[in-house]
């Protein structure tokens, strides 16, 4: 009796044994393809470094440009460095590259004013002492208004300052523009002060 119910508990012990044995087996590997890579779609994969897979603007994954980059060959000092610059440095020099002085612009006006033409003549004659200088005209707003209407206003200022400065001899395939609208207030504050110099056109050399 003792040995029919110790065989019984061998048996059990055995059996019990091979199917734990047969289910870890299932779960060693996950199938793989012809070429031996792991397949099916349970499995986590790392993010693709596929290089030919663009998005938007026709940047891959892998390439898409850093926060600024952008405008890293055209600005002569960085950005979060301009930002943090004395008030009268600013005023002086808006974002515009050594050599350059900002154009500013009255409340919703996209016309020039006689000091600020001296101003554009100035630049000019600045060109025309580098003619291998390209020029970016970089169009701001104040922050009033809507961001649609401020960046048509933007492109206008840009534009009005190109006309002016290909009338006084710079060649217009040496400069293009960029609106930014109010998207990047160089003053921060919410009152005259800080909006009337953030109606600007900068002056970018690349």
């Amino acid at each position: 009796m003792k040995n029919s119910i110790f065989n019984t508990i061998l048996v059990t012990l055995s059996i019990s044994l091979l199917l734990l044995l047969g289910g870890c087996a299932k779960t060693i590997a996950p199938p793989t393809d012809t070429n031996g890579m792991a397949s099916g779609s349970d499995l986590e994969y790392p993010e693709s470094n596929n290089t030919g897979a663009t998005g938007e603007g026709g940047f891959s994954e892998d390439n898409l440009p850093s926060e600024g980059s952008l405008d890293d060959n055209s600005h002569s000092i960085n950005d979060s460095d301009i930002m943090n610059m004395p008030e009268a440095y600013k005023i002086e020099h808006g974002r515009s590259s050594e050599g350059f002085s900002p154009v500013y612009f009255e409340f919703d006006q996209s016309s020039i004013s006689p000091a600020m033409m001296a101003v554009i003549e100035q630049n000019a004659t600045h060109m025309q002492s580098n003619p291998s200088t390209n020029l970016v005209l970089e169009g701001n707003t104040d922050e009033r208004g809507t961001a649609e209407y401020n960046l048509a206003l933007a492109e206008r200022r840009a534009m009005n300052v190109k006309r002016n400065l290909t009338s006084m001899g710079i060649p217009e395939n040496q400069i293009r523009t960029i609106s930014y609208g109010e998207e990047r207030p160089l003053f921060l504050g919410q009152d005259e002060n800080a909006y009337k110099y953030n109606r600007r056109v900068d002056f970018i050399a690349e």
